[in-house]
């Protein structure tokens, strides 16, 4: 059926698929080398635990039947390998249904870790990536044009994504109404980026061109995707823009990259001077377009929940209104935190820990820790444990069921723990007697200072965040 299919986007959907089998690839490599030490066996928050109280029906898991870490292990790694074969092009060399289940399986290997990741897995890019990764089983390949439904789909979470952000800020913090957000953000956000502390110094009135801008996009924009050509190209390659703009300026996961994947399915590449590519002349079979119309009707059905919560003067950010991750709600950063604060983590060797003892801290790879250490970049790989303990460090009630674990793994110098570290201050045969924790603000230096110490970040000691501790049923040295 002519209608059915729009072969003018053969390009675009190419590209979407790869780059999303990019996306998916750096999920499961994140996966993969994570989750012994938060999900594992002998992880903080292990999934045996989770699943012996979770039922199926509410987070339905491969896990569910069984787990182990060897067969953790085997699925983050079966991802990467089939993530890896899509993004080298493996659907366009198989049968259309081959090609459709060599996309349902990175969908639900990575729907079984979610279920079961609990607190580590819990932020929106989660189930936007599956979500995303669910429509793309349905957009076909070389062998029929794309589905004008899907493409519709895609384009619809798109909207969700960016219309909910922004509605999520004009009702919450006044900042946002303001244009004083961006005063704060670039300093307080989880994990800043290298250049993060350059765009803190922005002048304000820059700040506040960035905050109207961020406005525009999110809250008039996203109605052009459904415009005719060439008016949604434009819309598309805007928000593009501006994902690039929070790209440089800090470390959100894969964020900012699958939104990016979302809006290349609306461009109209060959209008913009890109060859076409290959345009099936066949019409789709008839089985292809009752699975794919059945899956819409079913989309735009729970669709009525993200609509009626967008809507809702309660709005929430980042909820999944189905155990399948199908049609989810999406927002972030409805208020923003004037001050930075950290949780620095320190051990000691001293048999009897005071203040004056040797404590050593903990590095982390992307929080900040030593002033003179520059952040890095590390999105779309996306560092859990770093992130919680942004978290951490605002409320201990974000901590409470994993930070006792993390500090019992650290006192055994655990060695799947001490990977998810920058470096540990002690030798692996000689663990810390005592742990501790204690809250730190921190800030930007200025230029001033930057020049004078090389510190990027001052910090001003706060309060005891948790006391020195030492295993249980530890004995002192003679």
């Amino acid at each position: 059926m002519d209608w059915f299919t729009a072969p003018g986007y053969g390009l675009s959907r190419l590209v979407f698929q790869r780059a999303l089998a990019g996306v998916y690839l750096v999920a499961f490599l994140t996966a993969a080398l994570q989750f012994r030490a938060l999900l594992g066996e002998r992880g903080m928050l292990p999934v045996p635990r989770f699943v012996a109280q979770a039922p199926f029906r509410r987070a339905p898991s491969l896990f569910q039947l069984r787990y182990s870490d060897r067969l953790f292990a085997l699925c983050a790694w079966t991802g990467c390998a089939v993530s890896a074969a899509l993004l080298a092009g493996l659907d366009g060399l198989l049968p259309l249904g081959a090609a459709m289940a060599a996309w349902l399986a990175p969908w639900a290997l990575y729907l079984s870790i979610v279920n079961v990741g609990q607190t580590w897995y819990a932020f929106g890019w989660e189930s936007l990536l599956l979500e995303t990764g669910f429509l793309a089983v349905f957009l076909g390949n070389d062998e029929v044009a794309p589905p004008v439904v899907v493409l519709f789909l895609v384009r619809w979470i798109l909207f969700r994504v960016e219309f909910g952000a922004g509605l999520i800020k004009m009702r919450g913090d006044p900042c946002w109404r303001k244009l004083t957000c961006l005063d704060h953000h670039h300093e307080t956000q989880p994990m800043p980026g290298p250049l993060s502390w350059f765009f803190h110094r922005l002048p304000k009135p820059l700040h506040r061109v960035e905050v109207a801008a961020n406005h525009l996009t999110q809250l008039v924009v996203p109605f052009l995707l459904f415009t005719p050509q060439p008016i949604a190209t434009a819309a598309a390659s805007l928000m593009i823009l501006t994902q690039l703009w929070l790209v440089l300026s800090g470390n959100f996961s894969w964020l900012n990259w699958i939104t990016v994947v979302l809006a290349l399915s609306a461009l109209d590449l060959p209008a913009l001077g890109l060859p076409a590519g290959h345009r099936s002349a066949a019409d789709a079979p008839p089985w292809f377009e009752a699975v794919v119309l059945a899956a819409a009707a079913l989309l735009l059905f729970l669709s009525h929940r993200p609509v009626r919560n967008m809507l809702s003067r309660r709005q929430v950010m980042n909820r999944s209104f189905d155990p399948l991750h199908l049609v989810n709600t999406y927002g972030a950063f409805g208020s923003v935190s004037r001050i930075r604060y950290e949780v620095v983590v320190e051990g000691t060797l001293d048999d009897v820990p005071r203040e004056e003892s040797d404590w050593r801290e903990y590095e982390f790879r992307g929080k900040p820790g030593d002033p003179r250490r520059w952040p890095r970049q590390f999105a779309p790989y996306h560092l859990r444990l770093d992130w919680m303990m942004w978290f951490a460090a605002l409320s201990p009630a974000y901590a409470e069921p994993w930070f006792g674990a993390l500090v019992e793994r650290l006192l055994e110098n655990d060695r799947d723990t001490l990977r998810l570290l920058r470096r540990s201050p002690f030798p692996a045969d000689a663990p810390p007697r005592y742990v501790r924790a204690r809250l730190f603000r921190y800030r930007f230096t200025t230029w001033r200072e930057l020049r004078e110490t090389g510190a990027c970040w001052e910090r001003t000691y706060v309060r005891e965040y948790l006391p020195p501790t030492r295993l249980a049923g530890a004995a002192q040295r003679p």
